[in-house]
């Protein structure tokens, strides 16, 4: 079952200067796709059209899960600094229907697993880089979205938040969930993802899983990051 389905022929942040060109590929349910390319290759460009943000695009992007429900995880935390971190929780709920029994268990449940019950009740301001970085992910983890859009997530998280992360990413994906996910972390990139997009001056320059981007760069036995390295040389 697809649940993400993009068919971008081109998008930017002015009339007629377009970033990124015919960027098209769907992510189905329980897949993982990782967005990779150097800075500048139009990987940001390409998660802000997914996400609706980029008025300059001509294309679709269809959500086609059973909620068409996203939950996008940006590098840098996006926090309302009036809010504590549970009535981050509820307002999150409240705007994904979920009922109040649901929001208690879930949020209960993942604030024990990010280590952060302890703090329920402060203002993010005072949270560090990596505590606000395990808000976006509770945030994201608490809603069961059909897809999941991430942006270099393991920036400012330590190696236990970091396994943490990456064992409740496998389990929504088990559920059904699809992942779309934009890192510069190549060797867990190639550990984690089911395939790749390689995005380059604005467009896919290869993709597939692992064995076929091989192909596409002429060498079986290369490691992604070689591949990569290969290709945008």
């Amino acid at each position: 079952m697809t649940v993400l389905e993009v068919k971008i022929r081109h998008a930017g942040y002015e009339e007629a200067k377009h970033v990124i060109q015919n960027i098209h590929f769907v992510v189905k349910a329980g897949e993982l796709i990782g967005l990779i390319g150097p800075n500048g290759s139009g990987k940001s460009t390409t998660v802000k059209t997914v996400l609706g943000l980029l008025k300059e695009m001509e294309g679709e992007v269809l959500f086609l899960g059973p909620h068409q429900q996203v939950a996008y995880i940006p590098e840098q935390p996006v926090l309302y600094q009036e809010l504590t971190l549970w009535e981050h929780l509820e307002l999150a709920g409240a705007v994904h229907h979920l009922d109040s029994g649901e929001l208690r268990i879930r949020g209960e449940m993942l604030l024990e697993r990010y280590g952060m019950e302890k703090v329920r009740h402060h203002l993010p301001g005072s949270f560090s880089k990596g505590m606000q970085q395990k808000v976006m992910l509770i945030l994201a983890f608490l809603i069961q979205p059909d897809v999941f859009v991430v942006d270099e997530p393991f920036v400012g998280l330590d190696p236990k938040a970091t396994k943490i992360f990456l064992d409740m990413l496998a389990e929504e994906q088990q559920r059904g969930a699809g992942v779309l996910l934009s890192t510069h972390v190549l060797d867990t990139a190639e550990k984690m993802c089911d395939s790749f997009l390689l995005v380059n001056e604005g467009q896919i320059i290869a993709k597939g899983d692992l064995s076929e981007i091989q192909k596409q760069c002429g060498s079986p036995d290369l490691s992604l990051f070689d591949c990569f390295h290969k290709l945008v040389e």
